[in-house]
């Protein structure tokens, strides 16, 4: 079946070259002559790629990059902005809102088909089924590593094996790996007021747990042994948050092999991990805040850049420009002259998961 392609621009005679160069390339395309009736269009019919100008009525390339990130059905469709020469300065906003590459106006027709042909590939590769078991797992995080769209702290994951009774972690540490069962069972506990125990998971072969302190960034609140001799795959936390925040595709990939595709569970660990994602942003947000407050003044504006800001915090700046455009949709930040202005400390202070 031919890759379908939707084609996003105001331009009707670049729209039709745009059209003619996909159709006598064997793609199946479809055009828009606005970014309001392209999100429609995107949100109706499966596409394969998109293919967005910058500069539109109605609703501009980043907006529909926007939109299309909101909803599950089109978020993980590679996107390819448009922009002519005078505007080459500002695809780095849209690169990091997620766009996967740009081509500057006038382009050739060969560019334009290698661009496409690079990202379907890249695409293609990244859908492909895990394979099961540790090496599956491995292959997955080392592949994220070598495409750059993840930084991870290193190249191997670290295995051991460990003998019946012998105590993983206790309540009150601080979590420093995601784990991973090779084989062999793990059990979960809490000790009650009495001092007995109380057995609140048991984990075998294939499963990951410990997720939910990383992305709480809390201490554990139970007791870890394992429960018969176990191989232990052990992948660091920063790696783990790495794998979630910092690009959608590989976290939808990541978070659906740590759910083992149980529907409500990966929604719960996708909620988990915005929901993390959003708190770190508005305490980094916070903080900020207190750097750039000037005297007498009643707002404060936060005088970097964007990426700037996602290096401070501790998040990748494609992550970070999603959240923030969030916060400013519930009116607790606002964007003015490019810079973010904090409009309510104080309920950003105690935001809700």
């Amino acid at each position: 079946m031919n890759k379908r392609i939707l084609v996003i621009e105001d331009n009707k005679e670049v729209r039709e070259n745009i059209a003619e160069i996909l159709e006598l390339s064997d793609y199946g395309v479809v055009t828009a002559d606005n970014g309001k009736t392209g999100v429609e269009t995107a949100l109706k019919e499966p596409f394969d790629l998109v293919v967005c100008d910058i500069m539109m009525p109605q609703l501009d390339g980043y907006g529909v990059l926007h939109l299309l990130n909101r909803h599950k059905e089109t978020r993980n469709i590679p996107f390819i902005f448009l922009t002519a020469k005078s505007e080459k300065a500002d695809f780095r906003k849209g690169m990091e809102m997620g766009a996967d590459d740009y081509l500057t106006k006038p382009f050739d027709g060969i560019d334009l088909l290698n661009a496409i042909e690079i990202r379907l590939k890249k695409s293609e590769e990244s859908a492909q089924k895990i394979l099961p078991g540790a090496s599956g797992v491995d292959d997955f995080i080392s592949q994220a590593g070598r495409s750059g769209l993840v930084r991870l702290t290193s190249d191997q994951r670290e295995v051991s094996d460990y003998k019946k009774r012998h105590v993983l972690y206790t309540e009150g540490q601080r979590p420093r790996v995601l784990y991973y069962i090779i084989k062999g069972k793990v059990k979960v506990y809490k000790i009650n007021q009495d001092g007995k125990e109380l057995i609140t998971h048991i984990f075998g072969e294939g499963d990951f747990w410990g997720y939910t302190h990383i992305l709480e960034n809390s201490n554990y609140r139970e007791n870890a042994e394992v429960l018969e001799d176990a191989s232990l795959m052990m992948i660091p936390a920063a790696d783990f948050l790495e794998l979630v925040t910092s690009d959608s595709r590989v976290a939808h990939q990541f978070i659906r092999l740590i759910s083992r595709n149980v529907l409500e569970k990966e929604e719960d660990l996708l909620n988990l991990a915005y929901s993390s994602l959003r708190k770190k942003v508005a305490y980094g947000l916070i903080q900020q805040a207190a750097v750039f407050r000037r005297p007498g003044e009643e707002l404060t504006t936060l005088n970097l850049s964007r990426k700037e800001m996602a290096q401070a915090i501790g998040v990748a700046t494609e992550s970070f420009i999603r959240t923030v455009a969030d916060l400013k949709e519930e009116k607790l930040i606002d964007i003015q002259d490019g810079k973010i202005v904090i409009l309510n400390e104080r309920r950003l202070r105690d935001l809700p998961n």
